[in-house]
């Protein structure tokens, strides 16, 4: 008895952890700044913590209430019906439920590249197949309704990311309307706002009214620092009510995340100061990097350095931990992801002292082999 054939899908390729790298080298994790991941450096609302020493005592039971409430709050936050919040295990699960809502088999979708490998996996999952369009680095990677649809040819699902991982990029609203009202009738466009707190940007989901063809998805993962819960949702439309209970995976999002996502919720607060301290680190990466960097709506700034791999591994050694971009096709570049005031400027005091002194190297390389 074998497997059937997996070839088509490739494994996601996670940032490298502190407690890994750690090991690795030979250091505490304490010692460590990770900043490769996209993660909330203020960690979890208090909130959220508190909720989850509340409810940990009652994880014996099924997370019937404990949805059903995350799922009202949720509505009333976005000011839609329940119906249409899809609470899910991570963003990613939402995806899921999309994909198994839309696709028939062999039905094709149109994903970004570079971009969230995510989405084609999920779409090979159930049985559908991929085709990309490019977002290019000659052009900063801008997102453009016209430069979507140049690339559509009658897919399922078109994928957007805006703010857009790992490039920071995002489609501006009217681009996202026009892009909705250019694609056909049985095209779904799910849009992609896990980096959405971080962004000026107003959120997609008030375009549902406007669209029938529209889905949002979010995630408590980043700017709420829930990360380790895998706590996620979609906004649909409405005429989709129905279609949540078919395709949802029973108790899928479990009765610790949904408590510290209401609380998370409520703390606002924290989301404040969390979005502020990207936007500063956004800004001073930008400004302070001996890299050309790349405009971003997220919380990271993509760098290009020029050898990422190399870089990466060399700022690892010195405690940094950043994304090497080379399984997203940018072997040029780097990720960079908020940190606190302090570890960002330690970060790029690091990458500054790494990419000089490959340069110095690759200089002195070349005067050898001249020789």
């Amino acid at each position: 008895m074998q497997p059937r054939d997996l070839s088509a899908l490739s494994p996601y390729v996670p940032g490298r952890g502190a407690e890994e790298v750690a090991r690795e080298l030979g250091m505490d994790p304490a010692e460590l700044t990770k900043l490769s991941s996209n993660e909330n450096p203020h960690g979890p609302s208090p909130q959220a913590v508190e909720a989850i020493r509340d409810a940990a005592a009652s994880v014996n039971v099924y997370p019937k209430a404990s949805h059903t409430d995350l799922t009202e709050a949720l509505a009333a936050h976005w000011e839609v019906a329940p119906e249409q919040v899809w609470v899910s295990a991570g963003a990613d699960g939402a995806l899921d439920y999309l994909a198994r809502t839309v696709l028939e088999p062999g039905d094709r979708v149109l994903v970004p590249e570079p971009g969230f490998s995510y989405y084609g996996m999920s779409a090979r999952y159930h049985h559908g197949t991929v085709a990309t369009y490019s977002l290019s680095k000659a052009d900063g990677f801008a997102q453009t309704a016209d430069g979507l649809l140049d690339a559509y040819d009658g897919e399922r699902i078109v994928y957007v990311t805006t703010p857009h991982n790992p490039t920071g990029s995002e489609l501006p609203p009217e681009e996202l309307a026009a892009l909705a009202a250019g694609v056909d009738d049985h095209t779904l466009v799910v849009v992609d706002e896990a980096y959405g707190e971080y962004s000026e940007a107003p959120s997609a989901v008030a375009r549902l009214d406007e669209f029938e063809n529209l889905a949002v998805t979010r995630t408590f993962s980043k700017a709420y620092g829930l990360a380790g819960l895998r706590i996620g949702y979609a906004v649909v439309p409405e005429p989709w009510a129905d279609a949540y209970a078919r395709v949802n995976t029973p108790f899928a999002a479990n009765e610790l995340a949904c408590r510290a996502a209401l609380a998370a919720l409520d703390d606002q607060a924290h989301v404040e100061e969390t979005v502020e301290t990207a936007r500063w680190a956004r800004e001073y990466m930008q400004e302070n990097l001996d890299a050309p960097t790349f405009e971003s709506g997220g919380n990271f700034v993509l760098a290009d350095v020029g050898a990422a791999s190399e870089v990466a591994a060399r700022t690892q050694r010195r405690g940094v931990i950043v994304r090497d971009c080379s399984s997203f096709g940018l072997p040029a570049c780097v990720r960079i992801s908020a940190g606190t005031r302090e570890g960002t400027r330690e970060a790029v005091a690091v990458v500054n002292d790494v990419v000089a002194n490959l340069a110095a190297d690759e200089q002195e390389t070349d005067g050898v082999d001249a020789a």
